[in-house]
């Protein structure tokens, strides 16, 4: 069953694949990742600032954690456009 699953293609799932390369366009992609990136940052400094107390240092780590994630994905992109398996 699960050889079935795996080699055998659903007409319904391509359906579903084709839609959303579709439907997403580089905009809205963009205003979902700017928006999470700022989720995690406001998490980032939440967390910082229980655990350090200090405020001003919460916003010091969620300002350094801000940049270096973005750096970090791009990276984490590059190589992953590189790699060919599931293309």
């Amino acid at each position: 069953m699960i050889t079935e699953q795996i080699l055998v293609k659903n007409n319904k799932e391509q359906a579903t694949y084709a839609k959303d390369i579709v439907s997403e366009s580089p905009k809205r992609s963009i205003a979902k990742s700017v928006s999470w990136r700022i989720v995690g940052t406001i998490d980032t400094i939440i967390i910082s600032w229980i655990v350090t107390g200090t405020l001003s240092l919460a916003f010091s780590i969620g300002l350094v954690e801000l940049v270096t994630k973005m750096v970090l994905y791009f990276f984490h992109e590059r190589i992953w456009n590189s790699i060919k398996w599931g293309k």
